[in-house]
């Protein structure tokens, strides 16, 4: 079984950076989601900085690679799991001392895996993935 270019990834040198950068880039993300309620920010933004960690994950290493690490039972588990807890809270009215950090933390896995599965698809369902007898 041959790789296709799509498959391989991109150069060592953008593999390199990519292992070096996304602890980085992850760590950032959790930090903007934590710190949203003090300065400008919060669980959307981090968000959508760790679903792009992953996408950068995926453009460096190819699609095979990134899909094989994140299954869609394991975004939809997450997904489903934050909007839970982010219901109980809202519902039950628990406003303690933690509450807008569970908040933003659901609210952050909620964003980030969904923004990642909408990607996935759209990459899956990219036009080189098509047989080169079929028209549109």
């Amino acid at each position: 079984m041959s790789l296709t270019k799509e498959d391989r990834g991109m150069t060592l040198i953008v593999k390199t950076i990519t292992r070096i950068t996304l602890g980085f880039i992850l760590l950032y993300g959790i930090y903007i989601a934590l710190h949203g309620n003090i300065a400008p920010g919060g669980g959307f933004v981090g968000g959508v900085i760790i679903a792009l960690s992953f996408i950068h994950i995926m453009l460096a290493f190819g699609k095979k690679r990134a899909l094989k690490r994140m299954r869609s039972h394991r975004l939809r588990l997450m997904i489903s799991i934050a909007a839970l807890i982010f219901l109980y809270i809202v519902i039950s009215g628990w406003h303690g001392s933690y509450s807008h950090i569970v908040i933003a933390i659901c609210e952050m896995v909620i964003v980030g895996a969904g923004l990642f599965a909408i990607f996935a698809a759209l990459v899956l369902m990219s036009k080189s993935d098509r047989p080169t007898g079929v028209k549109k």
